[in-house]
């Protein structure tokens, strides 16, 4: 029993499961429709990859006819082995570090307007920044910086803001990469979003993500896909960030009901 959901008692025909958490859940698509190809038996889930919260509904099963043999339930157990189908798993990740880069704000020109927005959203998942810093446009402070964060200041996660895009004097990318993390993609078929970067440093794998400027103004963004994963310690792979071009177009609704509509649900 997966003690991060609850389960119903049986009531008209079905079993109901419910997040006993706030968490990521997670669904194994191919043996989902194993199952509900099997007949006589289905499980509809809500999407795989989303953010959910204490209490919310996550999927329902029954079984189609009155009855239905012993033989069959046990068959379609042995087809889907012994993982589990349905996954809530916990945000681990509770201190991060926001790194700020750009001439502009370096030099007291602009105001830093994209820490708070970052700071805001790390909080509604109880995450911590406990590292800032504002980083002119040269890689050796940035990648500096990176490893501070991380191997001194306790950082969990590091968020680099700013210098993301082809100009010549944008040069995260290149910050990020001289840390010897692992990129695992610099750009994604999000948007808002296209100019995102994800890699991972070092043995333990922590995140280094590079965001470009939409996730300053834009409601939602590839950083709203891609955090609560990182957040549950759930590696990203670079084919899972290709499959997000399908859903990944956000509709900037007048009233932005995300995560209960189709944006990034592609993964």
């Amino acid at each position: 029993k997966n003690t991060m959901m609850d389960e119903s008692p049986v009531k008209e025909g079905k079993i109901e499961l419910s997040a006993a958490a706030d968490g990521l859940f997670k669904v194994d698509g191919a043996r989902l429709r194993l199952v509900n190809s099997f007949g006589q038996m289905m499980i509809a889930t809500r999407h795989g990859n989303t953010p959910v919260m204490k209490g919310d509904k996550l999927c329902g099963t029954r079984i189609i006819p009155l009855v239905i043999e012993k033989e069959k339930m046990q068959r379609v157990r042995e087809l889907c082995g012994d993982e589990p189908l349905l996954q809530l798993l916990p945000y681990k990740i509770k201190k991060a570090a926001v790194l700020a880069t750009g001439s502009e704000v370096f030099h007291g020109r602009i105001k830093d307007t994209f820490t708070p927005v970052l700071e805001e959203k790390l909080a509604e998942f109880n995450v911590e920044v406990v590292y800032k810093q504002v980083l002119d446009d040269k890689p050796e402070q940035i990648t500096a910086a990176i490893k501070t964060a991380i191997e001194e200041k306790g950082a969990e996660m590091v968020l680099c803001t700013g210098g993301m895009s082809v100009d010549p004097d944008d040069r995260t990318p290149l910050a990020i990469k001289n840390t010897g993390a692992r990129i695992v993609s610099y750009g994604a078929p999000v948007l808002p979003g296209a100019m995102f970067l994800l890699s991972y440093y070092g043995e333990d794998q922590v995140p280094v993500l590079g965001l470009p400027g939409c996730v300053m103004y834009a409601k939602r963004t590839i950083f709203d896909l891609v955090l609560p994963r990182v957040l549950a310690c759930d590696l990203v792979t670079a084919d899972e960030l290709a499959a997000l071009g399908e859903g990944g177009l956000c509709l900037n609704c007048a009233v932005c009901t995300y995560p209960a509509c189709g944006f990034g649900k592609g993964w």
